[in-house]
């Protein structure tokens, strides 16, 4: 059952991951999610979130124009402030995470990894974040829209 608390506005910072871990454990709480689901969700967003606060806003102010959902609401962020905004959302059995931000453009899903490494001392740290979320997730989406990246975690109810 969707509630106002299923959406979440965040300023892009040092300290943006912890409040978006604990609204969605107060998420997985609420629903009952089994533990697989939390965890594939768990390590999905915070690697996405992560990659955000490490690229997004790096290089490049947010586009212009690009307002945050809600932003005409009392206390949300300026239209061209960085933001972050979680939603959380059923579609039928599947249960999906959407993450937007108005950084720089990236589509994860268009990104093909490298082959694993075959010893120890070939592999390299890094760059394997993607490959856990498509391996624990059942679908990964991107979209690019009004300024927006638009990622949505699927995973399935148990």
């Amino acid at each position: 059952m969707a509630s106002p608390s299923d959406t979440l506005r965040l300023v892009p910072g040092h300290d943006t991951v912890g409040p978006a871990l604990r609204w969605l454990e107060d998420i997985a709480a609420r629903e009952g999610w089994p533990a697989r689901t939390r965890f594939a969700l768990t390590l999905s967003m915070d690697e996405a979130l992560t990659n955000i606060m490490s690229y997004a806003f790096r290089d490049a102010p947010p586009a212009p124009g690009a307002a945050a959902p809600g932003a005409s609401t009392p206390g949300a962020s300026a239209p061209d402030a960085p933001a972050i905004v979680l939603a959380y959302r059923r579609d039928g059995a599947d249960l999906c995470i959407d993450i937007g931000d108005n950084g720089t453009a990236y589509d994860p899903t268009a990104w093909s990894p490298a082959p694993l490494a075959r010893t120890l001392e070939d592999a390299t740290p890094g760059g394997h974040g993607l490959r856990l979320m498509r391996h624990y997730l059942k679908d990964l989406r991107y979209r690019r829209e009004g300024g927006w990246n638009r990622l949505t975690l699927v995973a399935e109810q148990g």
